[in-house]
This record gives structure tokens, C-alpha cells and sequence, in this order.
């Protein structure tokens, strides 16, 4: 899952732009971006396996696969050094979706009166099940004095005429349509970044079904960072057009 989806996700977030529309263009810049992170090293991950998964049917009564994995992410490039990029990924976690949040650089100085100090402003990409865009800031609420509130600019598409993933990649590879596919050199440059921490290089955590993973986790954050737990389903504004 991190190997071959994630880090895609994470190639084609922190690219730079292409030099062109075509496939080869594409997949150049998310080259760049996986030759550029570090390689894993065991510091950089946890492992879990939720409480009940070697009772599962099929599965070995000793199995030490894991179920649930946290991971830092460093890539050497001048735009992204020094920027950590986390994820979590897992089974029997309390929600279901594919979401990315991109936390934004705190001003030296707060515009507002705060007494507590609050999140960042934040992009949010909603992948799955639904597709969204977010941008959440803080703004001032009505009245004179100079307080802030969260608020969150929202836009979604829900045209219900997508094919399943699988579907198109299908159609696509029928057409000679290349786009979405993975060259060798970006599958090499992924299976790079994660060799360093395969066949049981680290500890497994268990973790009870229904949480988002072993409280071990919280261990590869840096900085005082705070994992994101993804809602169920995103506060949507009452009207069908995208909407703020």
C-alpha cells in the first residue's frame, strides 16, 4: 500500500510542475520527487497489527504482518528540506478514506487575540470516497473585538459519471493510454525509499480494532506534530454548487 499507492499520492504532491502534458512529462517530475527521499531507516516507521487479525481465517496464529504502519518521510530537494511528510495507513481504523492535509507555515505574529494557540491554516484534498478540496483559515468573527474562528472554504465534484479505478485503468491500457501507470524507474526509485525497513526490521504494536493504530505512532512525529484523523464524512454546505 505505502510502496505502490502512497508514494505515488506523495510524487504527485510535491512534484513540480511538468514541462508538459504528455505521460513521459509527468512521470519525470514524480521521479524526481521519489529519487529524492531518504531511504527508511527503522526510526522513521511504526508497525501494527490490530488485536483479533491472527484469528482471522487464512492467517498464520504467529503472523508478524502488520495491519497498520506510521511513517516520516524526508525528501532532499531545496523546495521540501526540512519538511516532514507523514503517513498512516491501516485496516480496522475508525474511518475509511484517502485524504491528504497540507498544513501551512505559521505567521510570526497572530492578526487575532488568541489566548490559546490554534492549528495551522490548511489545504485539504479529499481522494476517497468522495472528492473534495478544502482551505481552511481562520477569519474573524462579527463584532468589534479582534477574535478568530475556524472556517473552511469547500469545494467538491459529484458528477456520479467516474468509472471505477480499476475500470478505466483498464480501458486506458487498452487505448495505449499510459498516464496512470508506473514506469520501472519510478516502481525502483519507491521500492528504494522502503527496503531499508522490510522482514521484521522493527517492532509490532497491537492496537485495538476501531482506533486510528498503536499509540506507539505518535513516535515518528517531530516538531510537537499531531497526527489528522479524517472525519467520516466532510461538514458539506447545504447547496450543490461548490460553496465557501
Amino acid at each position: 500500500m505505502v510502496q505502490n499507492h502512497l508514494l505515488q499520492v506523495v510524487s504527485l504532491l510535491a512534484m513540480e510542475p511538468p514541462s508538459g502534458h504528455t505521460p513521459e512529462a509527468i512521470r519525470n517530475e514524480k521521479y524526481k520527487v521519489l529519487d529524492s527521499i531518504r531511504p527508511l531507516v527503522p526510526a522513521d516507521m511504526v508497525r501494527g497489527q490490530y488485536q483479533g487479525y491472527r484469528g482471522t481465517k487464512g492467517v498464520a496464529a504467529n503472523s508478524t504482518v502488520e495491519t497498520f504502519v506510521a511513517l516520516r518521510l524526508h525528501i532532499d530537494s531545496w523546495r521540501w528540506a526540512g519538511v516532514p511528510f507523514y503517513i498512516r495507513t491501516g485496516k480496522c481504523l475508525p474511518v475509511t478514506a484517502t485524504e491528504v492535509l497540507v498544513e501551512m507555515k505559521r505567521p510570526p505574529q497572530s492578526l487575532f487575540d488568541q489566548t490559546q494557540p490554534r492549528d495551522a491554516d490548511y489545504f485539504r484534498f479529499r481522494l476517497s470516497p468522495d472528492m473534495s478540496i478544502s482551505l481552511g483559515a481562520l477569519a474573524k468573527k462579527p463584532g468589534e473585538t479582534m477574535t478568530g474562528e475556524p472556517v473552511e472554504l469547500f469545494a467538491s465534484h459529484q458528477s456520479g459519471s467516474e468509472r471505477p479505478p480499476y475500470e478505466r485503468l483498464i480501458g486506458d491500457a487498452g487505448r495505449g493510454d499510459q498516464s496512470l501507470f508506473a514506469g520501472e524507474d519510478l516502481v525502483e526509485a519507491a521500492w528504494r525509499v522502503v527496503d531499508g525497513v522490510l522482514d521484521d526490521k522493527t517492532p509490532l504494536h497491537v492496537y485495538d480494532p476501531g482506533t486510528w493504530g498503536p499509540p506507539e505512532a505518535a513516535g515518528v512525529l517531530a516538531r510537537g506534530d499531531r497526527w489528522h484523523d479524517p472525519a467520516e464524512k466532510l461538514q458539506v454546505p447545504a447547496t450543490d454548487a461548490p460553496h465557501g
